[in-house]
């Protein structure tokens, strides 16, 4: 056994070293191409910011911004550059060897998250036998409002929509046709649910496989993408990425590319006249015939559009059309592909204008208006105008002549005649066919090129094209990066290919930087603060022996973050906070261990024995004790999303290799000593004097404790009606890190933005000293899209510029020099991430109870373990709801994912503790027959009182440190779990173990109650 355990803890730690080794090589390589590229940017800007504008701030600021880009873009071309250089001395490219290294999360070195919803409600219309049918779109639209409010999957929601719509229905008819999909007529709603749930899955799979070719070529070092099918989400990290605006355009994308005929303004005079005066007569008091459109109030409501002024369409100010020009040679009119343009905020009122049935009713049937894309110049800005097109559909269909998974190829190129940047695209055979088909039909006409509902380009088509080839024009002039990087982009999805199943972003985070080196820096101090305390705490209080647990400890934290590099896990700022508890929770093994022995020696026996005995003795508390922190663990790796997977896959790997490394390596170290004829020393004069000869009354005092955790109940409860303040992944809303770069005042902000962001009341908080600011808002929460976006980011601007340095353009703003960081969270993922989190609790307490009762097989036990837990939890839901909402305390206490993470780990450890004292309880009842179970408790509680405590403040201490020093990021997590570490101790010594004095009473505390017979009564038989 000890050679076997010898091997595996060698071959570890070579794995760990040589996994760990290739973050070393990187880092010392990125080093020093990072001294040389100074080296030669210093000789191109000689002078500092300061000598070479004296006194001249502004200038400054652009000079060594100029710098900064210029040393970032040197060693970036340095890096590439060497990328197939060897860095190891065993021949590693430092292109392999940065594949290989330790993956940091984009909250350590900024980038982009985004969780995407995969939307099946056009998965179901494409199943559908009529994709218009009335009780369908109905019952459709109904699942789609619930799914903002409740969690459950679309598929589910939408079934249930029907049944309230249509309760003698079925659905059977809806999805009915066997040459498709198999489904009868007459087939039950089961049957219709469990294929509509397997083509979900289906979508979903396909989804994600080409989103993760997508990202593949995004061209960030190190992308991870993750498909959640239970949920169904996929999961976006680009750790590194800077730009939110190319990402949610790459990743968003349904790569649905579609060929329409157009329609001219020639084509349409009449029907824009008729409508023109449908409107006048509407806007002057007439009613539409169908008034339900949401754009029809906006409309009306127009001050540009009194009932005084004639032809609000045709002579509006928010839109102008584009008339006919005279040919010079053949004097034939020539007509625009586009029918007009407007400015982008105006794109608005115009859908409004142009939906309403008054409008819409003088228009030919078969057409639909779309809008073209955002153009940019030479320079990369974008234009402010955008085209719109009049395209023609397919009568009596939504799909036109040409669309789907077509392309064959795409890449990006220049016009030879006029250097635009385009895009080239082959097409399939059967495609091929039908554009050139398309193409004689239309020769001297324009034919409108749609990604997304959005018009790419709308050429002329000068002759037939037969070859399966064409183009969409994407800007102007070769030295426009904008329009090459985003054309490099739409080759890239076309390629990738139509998704059937489109993902919708619903959370997004942003992460600058500076944000991930502040949140870097704070983790590393916190771990190495700890880490010294514990290792010195071991020493004082167990002497000589304090070196095995340090160690175990060192081995520990190796094969922990080893094991991760091996695994390929990303390491984020919650997973430091996993590794900073891991170094407080991989001392307890030790500790509980130790305490033992010591027990041992002082009853006599000789150290060999005392050893031995202490060890085995301590299996089962210490098994016990890990296994319901694995549990909960496990829970919460489940139920988790995002950076909170990072802390609870920390966490798993620390309990797996703590219980390896306290008791197998700890063993080892001590038989390898011992056998030499010494000993540790397990005693300090301190560790002496504490705790000895212990005989505290717990059990006297439990009716104060009964009336303590009385008045926690009534606390915990009265918090549900007091209230939380929820972060903004359970409330929904956006969230936004603003560096100012001087100290700021956060009421003067909050009064401020409360006048732009109307109807709102902004929660403004100090974000790592007052110079930062956490701007946190629901203004415009129910709206989607990257205009709602970008509306509520502008509006926050323009509250904010009385603050800013004077003239700071918006373009400057967003940039991660002010615009630290954001979050964004629709209502939809925030009402699934709550649910997931009651779910998650709710299931840890059962399990608890479930494992508890199976240890011991006794419910009592159970019912005092869930009575304990409860008191803990509601002691942190109270200290987070009477102090987080009344702003009692200088730091954020919300709800959030991290809040649960930390409640979880809180029931997880205060069942630490409460087994370590059960354990001992059915110990000492097999020992102290005949003695009243008040008797047993209070021996066993205070035999391990000194475990207790040390398990606590060593979890305690690490906390603490993590709490001061770890950052804003895991600030509240620290917060709740040093709440957690006080209450699970005194509920462990005075609520789960007296508790089993009044629910015990006439039976012992060792046996279940079926092994308790009753006395069997006797009649005295006399001669």
């Amino acid at each position: 056994m000890r050679a076997l355990v010898s091997i595996f803890a060698a071959l570890l730690i070579i794995i760990s070293v040589y996994q760990l080794s290739f973050t070393w090589f990187v880092n010392s390589h990125e080093s020093a191409m990072d001294a040389k590229a100074k080296a030669q940017v210093s000789r191109l800007y000689p002078q500092s910011a300061a000598q070479k504008y004296p006194g001249n701030k502004e200038e400054q600021a652009l000079y060594q911004d100029t710098v900064e880009q210029a040393l970032n873009a040197r060693k970036k071309k340095l890096l590439d550059s060497t990328k197939d250089t060897k860095i190891t001395p065993w021949g590693t490219s430092y292109q392999k060897a940065k594949e290989s290294e330790l993956l940091l999360g984009l909250d350590l070195q900024g980038g982009i998250s985004v969780t995407m919803d995969v939307a099946l409600d056009g998965l179901i219309k494409g199943l559908a036998n009529n994709a218009k049918d009335p009780q369908l779109v109905q019952a459709l639209n109904l699942a789609i409002q619930k799914k903002q409010t409740q969690s459950g999957n679309l598929i589910d929601l939408f079934a249930q929509s029907y049944k309230e719509l249509n309760p003698t229905g079925k659905l059977a008819p809806l999805f009915s046709n066997t040459n498709r999909n198999k489904i009868s007529y007459d087939a039950s709603d089961g049957t219709v649910i469990a294929y509509l749930h397997e083509q979900a899955i289906a979508a979903m799979k396909q989804t994600y496989q080409i989103l993760d070719h997508r990202i593949n070529q995004f061209g960030v070092a190190q992308p991870s993408i993750n498909l959640d099918e239970a949920h169904g989400i996929i999961s976006v990290e680009l750790a590194g990425a800077s730009d939110p605006e190319r990402v949610r355009k790459y990743l968003q994308s349904t790569a649905n590319l579609q060929f329409w005929e157009v329609y001219n303004i020639d084509e349409l005079g009449n029907s824009l006249i008729n409508a023109d005066r449908a409107l006048q007569n509407y806007l002057n008091g007439g009613k539409a015939e169908a008034d339900t459109t949401a754009g029809a109030d906006s409309a009306r409501k127009d001050t540009g559009m009194l009932a005084a002024n004639k032809n609000p369409l045709i002579q509006s100010r928010h839109i102008t059309f584009v008339p006919g020009q005279p040919d010079q040679k053949t004097g034939q009119r020539h007509y625009a592909a586009n029918l007009a343009y407007a400015p982008i905020g105006d794109t608005a009122l115009i859908n409004g204008y142009l939906s309403n049935p008054v409008v819409r009713n003088n228009f030919p049937q078969d057409l639909r208006f779309l809008w073209g894309k955002q153009e940019a110049d030479e320079n990369g800005k974008l234009s402010n105008i955008l085209e719109l097109y009049a395209i023609k559909t397919v009568p009596g269909s939504e799909k036109a002549r040409i669309e789907g998974s077509i392309i064959e190829n795409a890449s990006q190129d220049f016009d030879p005649m006029t250097s635009d940047v385009v895009v080239e695209m082959s097409m399939n055979k059967q495609a091929a066919k039908n554009w050139a088909d398309m193409t004689t039909k239309n020769v001297g006409k324009p034919i409108a090129i749609v990604l997304d509902n959005i018009v790419y380009s709308a050429p002329y088509v000068n002759e037939p094209i037969t070859g399966g080839n064409s183009r969409i024009t994407m800007g102007h002039g070769r030295n426009s990066n904008q329009s090459i990087t985003e054309a490099q982009d739409l080759a890239n999805i076309l390629k990738s290919g139509k998704l059937d199943a489109p993902a919708r972003i619903v959370q997004e985070q942003v992460v600058g930087p500076t944000l991930g080196r502040a949140a870097v820096n704070g983790g590393m101090m916190a771990f190495g603060i700890s880490f010294l305390v514990i290792f010195l705490l071991m020493l004082v209080y167990y002497n000589t022996a304090g070196w095995v647990a340090n160690c175990a400890l060192i081995l520990n934290l190796l094969f922990t973050i080893g094991v991760l590099s091996a695994l390929h896990a990303t390491l984020t700022a919650p997973g430091i906070a996993g590794l900073v508890l891991t170094v407080g929770m991989a001392v307890d093994t030790n500790v509980i261990i130790f305490e033992r022995i010591k027990e041992e020696l002082t009853r006599g026996k000789s150290y060999p024995l005392a050893v031995k005995d202490g060890y085995r003795r301590s299996l089962a508390p210490v098994l016990d004790a890990h296994v319901t922190t694995m549990l909960t663990a496990l829970i919460l790796f489940y139920f988790g999303l995002g950076p909170v997977l990072g802390f609870a896959t920390t966490q798993i790997l620390g309990i797996l290799l703590s219980l390896f490394c306290g008791i197998l390596v700890s063993r080892l170290i001590t038989d390898f000593y011992t056998n030499k004829n010494r000993h540790f020393n397990y005693f300090t004069p301190l560790s002496r004097r504490i705790f000895k000869h212990a005989s505290f009354k717990f059990i006297e005092y439990r009716k104060v404790a009964y009336i303590i955790s009385i008045f926690v109940l009534i606390l915990g409860v009265g918090s549900f009606f007091h209230g939380f303040k929820e972060g903004v992944e359970f409330q929904g809303g956006r969230s936004y890190i603003v560096n100012f770069h001087k100290p700021i005042q956060p009421e003067q902000v909050r009064a401020a933005l409360q006048k732009a962001l109307t109807n709102t009341n902004p929660e403004i908080k100090t974000y790592g000293g007052n110079e930062q600011l956490e701007i946190v808002t629901d203004f415009m929460v129910k709206e989607t899209g990257p205009i709602a976006d970008s509306t509520v980011l502008a509006t926050t601007y323009s509250g904010l510029k009385s603050f800013l340095p004077d003239g700071l353009p918006y373009s400057e703003f967003k940039t991660t020099k002010y615009l630290q960081g954001n979050v964004k969270v629709e209502p939809s993922i925030s009402e699934e991430l709550k649910s997931g989190a009651i779910k998650a609790t709710i299931f840890a307490l059962v399990v608890i109870f479930l494992y508890i009762f199976i240890r011991f097989r006794d419910w009592r036990y159970s019912l005092g373990t869930i009575i304990s837990l409860l008191h803990d939890v509601f002691v942190t839901l109270a200290v987070f709801s009477f102090l987080g909402k009344g702003n009692l305390v200088p730091f954020t206490l919300q709800i959030d994912q991290h809040f649960i993470a930390a409640v979880l780990t809180v029931i997880g450890f205060s069942m630490n503790d409460t087994v370590i004292v059960f354990d001992r309880i059915r110990e000492d009842s097999k020992l102290m027959k005949g003695a009243s179970n008040g008797e047993i408790i209070n021996r066993a509680v205070n035999e391990t009182l000194s475990r207790t405590i040390m398990t606590s403040l060593t979890v305690f201490l690490t906390l603490l440190i993590l709490f001061l020093v770890g950052g804003e990021v895991t600030r509240g997590f620290a917060f709740a779990m040093l709440i957690g570490v006080i209450t699970g101790t005194y509920s462990s010594i005075f609520v789960a173990a007296p508790f089993l004095v009044d629910f015990a009473k006439g039976r012992p505390l060792g046996e279940p109650r079926e092994a308790v017979k009753p006395a069997v009564k006797t009649k005295k038989v006399t001669a």
